[in-house]
């Protein structure tokens, strides 16, 4: 089995004729009645130190947003000055301050397979957007050297959505250098764990000696926010103040500006660290059930909170999996990827071992 295209030349544009779907996001796999599986946002009771602060922060939505405390407790936790800090709705809205602040790059380069919200911002404010496609035969790992030189802009995942691959630091490193931004998505940093590390293994979001380097993040995968809306960008004073010159008055409201700042402490971060550790234990037992399965390929060496799986006639699987009570995300409008893909959310042991048995069942019918 082989996914599509494999080997791809660097700096390659989009091909009209089999564009994938990049507005298509796990959240339209979801349905009443459905295990979810096709979207990687942690559901669990919301912590009394997260859910107290947003709570009162109703009592004050007559006031305009402050976002200066949340600012600068997002900064401390980063071991950042206030500057080198942008808070927005969601990560998704620094992709969309990302493509229009900087209508003036030439080369913008997007690292596939990931995320689509960056290239379709990049597109829908008129970049003409090159890619570079990495090969599932060798585990969609990074090699700097097939980015474009004289790309001036340069966005890559890490960990990467959908391949779920943890890219070396030194390699995203790098791919910095004077003249180019380089953005690096750790919307999933915080799922990643690696025993003998105290912290969040080859992140980047403490560097402040790589030029030109902007740090995407978001809260709502971990602390279940996806519809409170927060995110936040780290980077060089002067690149973030040209993105906040095109960013909505008031983009983050006060209640998801309570969250910023709780989710930035300390007690956030040590829980934070545990829920990683538990997730990697989850991650490995699902890996382990579905490698066990016929015909069923798991990409590359997983490390966030869901796997990207290659299987023949995924379509017709994703598909036998809905009608027996199962949403997993398609994987074909992801570029670089093709209609034998699936990706998995990573659950507990138990709603694993349900979905593996009815996976199996549809496989061996």
């Amino acid at each position: 089995m082989r996914g599509q295209p494999i080997g791809a030349p660097t700096g390659v544009g989009p091909d009209p004729a089999h564009e994938p779907d990049l507005a298509h996001h796990g959240d339209a796999e979801v349905g009443e009645g459905l295990v979810d599986l096709a979207v990687n946002v942690r559901n669990a009771p919301m912590p009394a130190w997260l859910a107290e602060p947003i709570t009162a922060s109703l009592a004050d939505l007559a006031r305009y947003p402050d976002p200066a405390p949340a600012r600068a407790a997002v900064a401390a936790r980063h071991g950042r000055p206030p500057a080198e800090v942008l808070l927005t709705a969601g990560a998704a809205e620094g992709f969309v301050l990302l493509a229009q602040a900087l209508r003036g790059v030439r080369r913008p380069v997007v690292v596939h397979p990931q995320f689509t919200e960056p290239e379709a911002a990049l597109r829908a404010a008129g970049h003409q957007v090159e890619r570079v496609l990495l090969d599932p035969a060798d585990g969609f790992r990074l090699d700097p050297a097939r980015v474009p030189a004289d790309a001036d802009l340069v966005m890559i995942g890490n960990p990467t959505n959908p391949t779920s691959v943890l890219h070396p630091a030194a390699d995203l490193a790098a791919l910095a250098r004077p003249g180019r931004v380089l953005v690096v998505d750790e919307a999933f940093a915080d799922t990643t764990a690696a025993p003998g590390v105290p912290g969040e293994p080859e992140s980047l979001a403490a560097r402040r000696d790589l030029p030109g380097l902007l740090v995407v993040r978001s809260l709502t995968k971990t602390w279940g926010l996806a519809g409170l809306r927060i995110g936040y960008l780290l980077g060089a004073a002067p690149l973030l103040d040209r993105l906040a010159a095109v960013q909505p008055l008031w983009a983050v409201s006060t209640p998801a500006l309570a969250a910023a700042a709780a989710c930035a402490g300390p007690a956030a971060v040590q829980a934070e660290r545990a829920i990683a550790a538990r997730l990697a234990a989850d991650r490995d037992h699902l890996v382990a059930r579905l490698s066990a399965l016929p015909g069923v390929r798991v990409a590359g060496r997983p490390a966030s909170a869901f796997v990207l799986v290659q299987l023949s006639g995924a379509a017709a699987v994703r598909a036998a999996l809905r009608e027996r009570g199962w949403a997993v995300r398609r994987g074909d409008t992801f570029p670089g990827l093709g209609p034998d893909w699936l990706r998995i959310a990573v659950r507990d042991p138990a709603t694993t071992d349900a979905f593996t048995e009815v996976l199996a069942q549809i496989l061996e019918a």
